[in-house]
């Protein structure tokens, strides 16, 4: 697998550091990835060379306020004037750059986490631009966005409350010691959003439980939600049911769920990723035009 990085210039100006891997063979589609909070986008090379494996060209890019586009530790968190809104738009430069590379290739884009809330606020306005959406580890953000204090920077170690007494601060995100010890160990790892990239988050995230506007996202869109039932942001499944859900009644046609028993936070490092890459394999396999 091949890999280079770049870098792209948001339309406020915010340079985004980005990468592409890509394989010895012309690919078949775009992959895009969008990370998730409190981590970066090297992360997820393996899921990559799985995705390169299966045809794709892949590209991902550090959000506002995370790993190389942050710039320093002492930003991170940290989205910007920008906010919100510029870290969701972001998904459209980084698209439109990869299209430009790729003009007559599907596009898929998988969020994980924070990445899968700005997908889900992507959708509402631009379901036209991209082939297939899968929301990993995601949940129903306006239900979520109800426990956190719009004041105060988001904790992520909050979340580990139901594995307590736990071996690290971490252990909700995977039942892997290996992974949750590298995200530990990790200096670009860990952190939430400061109180000003929490509060326009929260404001930022209007419409995606709003009947009318997930109307406006087109039928035919292929979604894929992949989860953890042992995943906090999951609700025991039911979160990630209840999206599903809206997504159906929204009318689009193709909403397909997986719900993993027991897996947790980040299922694309889970002691059964190979599972869970091969189930989101094969469905791309099935709805991307063209493959």
């Amino acid at each position: 697998m091949h890999e280079s990085t770049f870098t792209l210039t948001a339309p406020d100006g915010t340079e985004l550091a980005s990468t592409r891997w890509s394989g010895s063979t012309d690919p078949r589609f775009i992959a895009q990835i969008a990370h998730g909070m409190g981590e970066h986008m090297a992360r997820y090379a393996r899921l990559a060379e799985a995705l390169v494996g299966a045809g794709a060209v892949v590209y991902t890019h550090d959000h506002r306020g995370h790993g190389r586009t942050a710039g320093s530790p002492e930003l991170h968190g940290n989205l910007g004037a920008g906010g919100w809104g510029g870290l969701v738009a972001d998904l459209g430069v980084v698209s439109t750059h990869a299209r430009s590379e790729h003009p007559d290739l599907p596009l898929v884009i998988i969020g994980h986490s924070m990445g899968s809330f700005a997908l889900q606020r992507y959708l509402l306005d631009h379901s036209d631009r991209l082939d297939a959406a899968v929301l990993s580890g995601s949940t129903a953000v306006d239900i979520v966005a109800a426990g956190i204090d719009p004041t105060q920077e988001v904790d992520l170690s909050a979340f580990n409350a139901p594995f307590e007494p736990a071996r690290t601060e971490y252990d909700w995100l995977s039942r892997d010691p290996d992974e949750v010890d590298a995200y530990v160990a990790d200096p670009m790892c860990g952190f939430g959003l400061d109180a000003a990239g929490a509060a326009s988050m929260i404001e930022g995230m209007d419409g995606v439980a709003d009947p009318d506007r997930l109307r406006g996202i087109r039928s035919d869109l292929p979604i894929l939600l992949l989860s953890g039932d042992g995943d906090p942001l999951a609700g025991g499944g039911q979160l990630i049911t209840l999206v599903a859900d809206r997504y159906r009644e929204a009318g689009i046609t193709e909403v397909s769920v997986h719900l993993y028993p027991e897996a947790r936070h980040e299922v694309f490092n889970e002691t059964n990723r190979d599972e869970i890459t091969a189930d989101l394999l094969s469905w791309l396999e099935r709805v991307l035009p063209g493959k």
